[in-house]
């Protein structure tokens, strides 16, 4: 079957909303605005251009990891299946995007940000554990990728206490944690209602 893959950029325009399915599989999904950047030679200077609206969509670990991730305003790039679902309302055919998201990270062009392992990772750095409950299929973490962030600790801890506080560590202080909250969400990974879902604008007329 032939699917669509997009990577998008842009900022996370609602709260992460977290749930499971009846069969107790977690979802959560946020708004992404998506809005265009152009240069006005009139003006001389960047501004904004109209705004893309998509629902972002995540199952299972991915789920779980947003949830202590996110928020509000973080600017993202979202990687994954993209899907156009149309309905009726009435007499009028409407459709909306979303996309079934593989990987979610943050633009690290607009900002700074802390990685933690997930618990379940094998070959993860000593002391990298993540969220609980998180489980991401018994991936393997190449020894290049333990090295470096074990040889990246190990400067960091030569570099003494009274020293200014490294970048990685300042960022990881900042990262919040929300705990996965709500009730059961109707429906099977890929079928997701997106009627009580936040965002704004959701809607395209057709």
């Amino acid at each position: 079957m032939n699917e669509t893959h997009v990577t998008v950029v842009g900022n996370v325009a609602t709260e992460v909303s977290y749930g499971e399915t009846g069969g107790g599989v977690p979802m959560a999904n946020f708004r992404l605005a998506c809005t265009e950047r152009r240069y006005d030679r009139q003006r001389e200077c960047w501004v904004d251009g109209e705004t893309q609206w998509v629902t972002v969509t995540a199952w299972r670990a991915l789920a779980v990891n947003l949830i202590g991730s996110l928020a509000k305003g973080d600017p993202v790039l979202v990687s994954g299946r993209l899907r156009v679902r149309e309905w009726a309302d009435g007499e009028v055919k409407r459709s909306r995007a979303e996309i079934d998201a593989r990987s979610v990270g943050h633009d690290l062009t607009r900002g700074t940000t802390a990685f933690r392992w997930a618990a379940g990772v094998r070959g993860q750095p000593p002391g990298g554990p993540g969220p609980a409950g998180a489980e991401t299929g018994d991936e393997v973490v190449p020894e290049w990728i333990v090295s470096a962030v074990e040889a990246r600790r190990g400067s960091a801890s030569r570099s003494g206490a009274g020293s200014p506080a490294a970048p990685a560590a300042v960022a990881a202080s900042a990262v919040r944690a929300l705990p996965p909250g709500g009730g059961p969400v109707a429906g099977e990974p890929g079928e997701v209602d997106g009627r009580a879902r936040g965002g704004g604008a959701a809607d395209v007329s057709t």
